[in-house]
């Protein structure tokens, strides 16, 4: 590996391996090194957390998507001196919506009573934008990925994650530079929430893309968040410089 290159520890979502990065990854270019995290091999939280704290550098560039952009805000929080940036997609400091618990609690229930046959129509219609629910090379990955993860996985990473704290007051704790990208049409998380994240963040870049974006934001508008993430990334703050000082984040 190139040494100058920006290593990019990515904690995927619920039942997502390293498929969920393989849009973003080119679209970022050759000056990054993504390093996937492959949180499906965990089976608790405590798992899930020990394999964030063992396997991300010790000055990190995390990023995490759903699922993992609130476990890489756990860790940020329980180790803030080992993260350098953070990068937080498609996800809420406060939690999951209660329409989104009680959609997992009735998955789960019928789960245990059947086997598991892949990720439904009606799934994939909360996690898409309408205009890709017909686009068959994001939701054949997004059904691959299901089937190859399977019910053991899906039912780990639910039961364990369902009950998530509200983080949003330890907020200011995270003086690096940590951005937040979101999707208005994100029928999963509330976009009011990132506003609020963004406001208590001392070095909060958001970034709510607009059009033809659901939750899947890594395979649905893949160009849009590396643009945003090479801004942040390579924005001459957003490093230590050797004697540990940070320049002041540019203005919103």
């Amino acid at each position: 590996m190139n040494n100058t290159k920006i290593r990019l520890d990515c904690i995927p979502g619920t039942l997502c391996d390293e498929r969920l990065w393989s849009r973003l990854a080119p679209a970022l270019g050759d000056a990054f090194h993504v390093q996937h995290m492959p949180l499906h091999q965990a089976r608790t939280r405590a798992q899930m957390q020990s394999m964030i704290a063992s396997q991300s550098a010790p000055q990190a560039h995390l990023v995490g998507f759903s699922l993992g952009a609130y476990l890489a805000l756990e860790h940020a929080l329980a180790h803030p001196q080992r993260v350098q940036s953070l990068t937080l997609i498609a996800n809420s400091a406060q939690g999951l919506l209660p329409a989104e618990i009680e959609a997992r609690q009735r998955i789960v229930a019928m789960l245990e009573r059947n086997a598991y046959a892949g990720i439904t129509r009606q799934r994939l219609r909360e996690l898409l934008h309408p205009s890709h629910l017909d686009d068959v090379a994001i939701t054949g990955l997004i059904q691959q990925m299901g089937l190859d993860l399977g019910k053991e996985v899906l039912l780990a990473q639910f039961l364990t994650t369902i009950a998530r704290p509200d983080l949003m007051a330890r907020l200011p704790e995270l003086d690096f530079p940590v951005l937040i990208v979101g999707a208005e049409d994100d029928k999963l998380v509330n976009p009011d929430d990132l506003r609020a994240m963004a406001a208590r963040l001392p070095q909060a870049t958001l970034h709510l893309l607009k059009d033809n974006t659901g939750h899947m934001i890594p395979l649905e508008a893949p160009g849009a968040l590396a643009q945003a993430m090479r801004a942040h990334l390579e924005a001459p703050g957003n490093f230590n410089d050797n004697d540990g000082h940070r320049a002041m984040p540019p203005p919103l």
